[in-house]
């Protein structure tokens, strides 16, 4: 029987590529036509409908027999007789339809109701196979062709039905299409993504992601090479199977970053989401290319997901670095009560391993960040600075701590001084360092707050050095003045030697700090030396005495500056030279040049005070209030301001309040 022009133009291209469907259609509409037009196109012929009903129950089982054996042409065999079946029943209720005899439909859908039976019977085998394509394009891809040219064979079939839009019969449209790319897209999220849940830490989560990546090359091999063979190009398989991998992917490391994950684990992810994924081991292997293309299918991690995951590693990393540099420092200060002196360098400098250790561990977090995105790395450069700045706030405080304990015992630690010298060296270390953390030499500036950090560690460590010289010191400060060091005694060379002993122990430090800290040592000895004289001890009783006082000043002054010198201390940036200055306003023969000579001295040491001054015309035990008051007056006539890089040296002085005169209870003063 040939076909109408309608049906004609309701053929589609897909018949070209399947002829066993249209020789399918042409016998099941045949048939159908044929019995509806000789036996149902009249209704009072309606009764005899049940005399074939026990026919169509042997061809039902016919079919489910087929359906039993799970063969391709069984399968073929067997969609053929239904589609022929369907056919007839819905040609007699499309005729039924244009006549108007709706009622009758219930009578013929009941005589057919097993058609639905075998119709999800079939359905059923048929998404079985696609559940299992992938294996099957392998071992037998004979039965998928046959799934698929059943699913085209119902595909044109709807379209035709949609086409006419007239009457749709019962079950119309299947959608077997869809539903077959339905089912391939739960077969491949079923497989990977709906496991129980995994070890999201440590090597579980390696291996799950590694699991991962060889299967999904594997599988779209598969598709690539063989399943595209086995559909109609149209199918687009090896796109859909990218997609659903994709989209599936994107998911899954999504439900895995919503659990509380390690710093390796969240490392794991961002690796392998940036850099494992778009890489020749994975979707641009080459075995893929360059059919596979995921570049249109946008990132597999959103930038908002990366940002987020980069700052919870970071998190991660800063708690494992807080914990490293505390124990670095438990051990530090640990070695301080060793027995021996820290270690030295090649050249004799003191030094320890604390340095190395910090930047090593810094250095080592930022290479490896580096590995991931340049956003990751300067999250945990910057938290690297951060860190590094509290160490060295804690740094301080244990070095504060254990100055305590060591004036408490100043056998305890034995080599105390070495080992803050190495703290100085190792300092200098971090701060020579610091600026080679980021990889990037235009973004290696240290941020003012770090340099801060450095320059306070350094001054506390500088501070209790000189400390421990002052400890050292003052027992032969307070024997200045007196009448015994007046006449002669070897107070400042006792003190020299002190000083001597200290330069030597400063020698093992880099110079920049070396320096520091005999500039400091000079400035604390000119101060001890001068609070000494300022504390009312003795007053000369005459001029004999002040000639006396004048040439222990100025032996005291040369054998101290000549020591500093010897040591590396230029004269001109020595602190001593106030002490020449204030003996020539002991040596002046008369007081009444004394105002002129001491505008000339606040002149020189804006620093000065009142106090200081008067307490100095009393040391020299003939000045007169009348002259006293003239120099006072002339002070306040002449306010000093201190001028920019002035070192202070009178305001660190400070000047024992003058004794209140002795009063009698209810009595007038004496």
């Amino acid at each position: 029987m040939g076909m109408s022009a309608e049906e004609e133009r309701a053929r589609s291209p897909r018949d070209e590529e399947w002829p066993e469907a249209e020789k399918a259609e042409k016998l099941a509409r045949g048939a159908a036509l044929k019995w509806a037009s000789g036996v149902f196109y009249r209704p009072e012929k309606l009764e005899g409908l049940g005399q074939y009903r026990s026919r169509e129950m042997q061809r039902n089982s016919s079919i489910q027999s087929r359906l039993k054996l799970l063969h391709g042409q069984h399968l073929l065999e067997a969609h053929a007789e239904l589609m022929m079946m369907e056919h007839l029943r819905d040609d007699i209720l499309s005729q039924l339809h244009l006549r108007g005899l709706s009622s009758a439909q219930t009578t013929v859908l009941s005589y057919f109701g097993g058609l639905q039976e075998l119709n999800e019977s079939l359905a059923k085998q048929l998404w079985d196979i696609v559940g299992n394509s992938l294996r099957l394009v392998r071992e037998d891809p004979v039965l998928f062709v046959t799934a698929v040219r059943i699913i085209e064979r119902e595909e044109k079939i709807d379209d035709t039905l949609l086409l006419e839009a007239t009457f749709l019969p019962p079950g119309r449209p299947k959608g077997w299409k869809q539903k077959f790319y339905q089912v391939l897209r739960e077969t491949i999220t079923g497989a990977h993504f709906h496991a129980p849940r995994m070890d999201a830490e440590g090597p579980g989560l390696a291996r799950h992601l590694a699991t991962l990546q060889k299967d999904i090359v594997s599988e779209l091999r598969v598709v690539k090479d063989l399943m595209v063979q086995c559909v109609p190009s149209h199918y687009n398989i090896l796109s859909i199977c990218t997609a659903t991998y994709h989209q599936a992917l994107t998911s899954h490391l999504q439900d895995i970053l919503r659990e509380d994950l390690d710093k390796q684990a969240l490392f794991l992810l961002l690796e392998w989401a940036l850099r494992v994924y778009h890489s020749s081991a994975m979707m641009g292997h080459p075995d893929l290319l360059p059919e596979v293309d995921v570049s249109a299918l946008g990132p597999l991690m959103s930038p908002e997901l990366v940002d987020q995951t980069e700052r919870k590693y970071v998190v991660k990393v800063k708690a494992s670095v807080l914990e490293w540099m505390q124990r670095t420092l438990e051990v530090e200060f640990k070695e301080w009560f060793r027995e021996e002196e820290p270690e030295t360098d090649h050249q004799g400098f003191f030094q320890s391993a604390l340095p190395v250790i910090v930047m090593q561990m810094l250095n080592e977090n930022i290479r490896v960040a580096s590995l991931i995105t340049d956003s990751l790395q300067q999250k945990v450069y910057n938290m690297a600075l951060e860190e590094l700045e509290a160490f060295l706030g804690r740094l301080r405080e244990a070095l504060v701590q254990c100055g305590k304990e060591h004036q408490k015992d100043r056998a305890v630690p034995k080599y105390y001084v070495a080992y803050l010298l190495a703290m100085l060296n190792n300092n200098l270390a971090l701060s020579s360092s610091v600026s080679s953390l980021h990889p990037d030499t235009a973004r290696r500036e240290v941020p003012a707050s770090l340099r801060a950090a450095l320059d306070r560690t350094q001054k506390k460590a500088c501070q209790l050095l000189l400390e421990e010289l002052l400890l050292d010191l003052q027992p032969l400060c307070l024997q200045l003045p007196s009448r015994k060091w007046l006449s002669g005694s070897h107070l400042v060379g006792s003190m020299c030697e002190v000083i001597d002993k200290y330069a030597k122990d400063f020698s093992r430090v880099r110079k920049p700090v070396f320096t520091l800290l005999l500039t400091e040592s000079e400035l604390l000895v000119a101060s001890q030396y001068l609070r000494a004289l300022m504390q009312k001890k003795m007053v000369c009783k005459n001029e004999e005495e002040r000639g006396q006082l004048c040439d222990r000043l100025l032996q005291d002054a040369t054998q101290l500056r000549d020591l500093f010198c010897g040591l590396g201390l230029d004269q001109s940036q020595q602190s001593l030279e106030a002490v020449f200055a204030l003996r020539e306003l002991i040596c002046l023969k008369d007081p009444a040049l004394l105002s002129l000579e001491v505008l000339g001295f606040i002149t020189k040491y804006p620093d000065v005070s009142d106090e200081h001054i008067s307490t100095l015309l009393d040391l020299r035990g003939d000045v007169s209030k009348e002259v006293r008051h003239i120099v006072l007056e002339m002070m306040a006539q002449h306010p000093q301001v201190l001028p920019e890089g002035y070192r202070p040296i009178f305001s660190t002085i400070l000047v024992p309040a003058p004794e209140l005169p002795f009063c009698l209870r209810k009595g007038k003063c004496a």
